[in-house]
């Protein structure tokens, strides 16, 4: 990276399946960029949303920046994971900059008395992941879906792959990529990515003009059409397009989600529960 085209959750997607181990950033490990241990990939802290590099080699960390290591739960070596670096985090005085290997002993600083946090449930460190880092090694938000989806008659990436040409199919993913070229005559590409693998929807025109604002903006979408294969290569053929944004909100429900569960009414400040599509026009 920068690769342009794929995005980096792709990249690491593509290595995990070759065998390759992927470890998260780390305080204590990461350095500014994606580096080797042996034959181990750790993601450099470059990965966390918002954080300078400039920061970093000060002589004290700014706490703003301590808030978005912790957020990323870059502080596990510590042995804290987001929710507990976060309340550490947020008793220090927002005026006193600490060094970054300093802030271990800093802990008991501004609490006075020590509190057990609940946990955090596995879904939402997904969903913080995503919201941090633009991935998660955790796991992926279509595997606490998939009841949902099961319920839609939604078909896995997996799945997907044995499917006649022709065959009417349902699927479903997390938007990584929307592509207009400009030689392909108004069709847009979707790619979308579940627990499994990505699947490549083709919209042609008159489709696009009845779902054009769930094509453009839908985060998370549920694709109804036809498979088309050419050798190796799958496409899925939209013939009706749903937006299941709002199901993502789910993830962050201390219960779970549950094929019954309806998302709760929130602020639109409060529906970037996954980063946006790379777009390509």
């Amino acid at each position: 990276q920068p690769m342009g085209f794929y995005a980096p959750a792709q990249i690491v997607r593509d290595a995990r399946e070759h065998g390759v181990e992927v470890r998260a950033p780390d305080v204590n490990f990461s350095a500014w960029d994606s580096t080797l241990e042996q034959a181990v990939l750790r993601l450099g802290l470059r990965e966390v949303d918002g954080l300078r590099e400039e920061d970093l080699h000060r002589s004290d960390i700014p706490v703003p920046a301590l808030e978005k290591l912790a957020a990323a739960d870059a502080f596990r070596s510590v042995g804290m994971d987001r929710r507990a670096a976060l309340w550490e985090v947020k008793g220090l005085a927002k005026a006193k900059p600490l060094p970054l290997f300093a802030f271990a002993a800093a802990r008991d600083q501004g609490v006075e008395d020590a509190v057990t946090l609940p946990e955090m449930p596995l879904s939402e460190h997904v969903v913080n992941d995503y919201q941090t880092l633009k991935l998660s090694l955790k796991a992926h938000p279509l595997t606490f879906l998939r009841a949902l989806c099961t319920e839609q008659r939604v078909t896995d990436n997996a799945r997907l792959k044995s499917l006649r040409s022709g065959a009417s199919v349902s699927v479903a993913g997390v938007v990584l990529i929307r592509q207009r070229p400009g030689s392909a005559k108004g069709v847009v590409f979707l790619t979308l990515e579940d627990e499994f693998s990505v699947c490549n929807v083709v919209v042609w025109p008159k489709i696009l003009d009845t779902h054009r604002a769930i094509v453009m903006g839908a985060r998370l979408m549920l694709v109804r059409g036809r498979v088309q294969r050419a050798g190796d290569i799958i496409h899925v053929v939209a013939n009706r397009i749903e937006d299941r944004t709002p199901w993502l909100q789910l993830l962050t429900a201390d219960q779970g989600p549950s094929p019954q569960a309806k998302p709760a009414a929130r602020h639109p400040r409060q529906m970037r529960v996954l980063p946006k599509s790379r777009d390509f026009h």
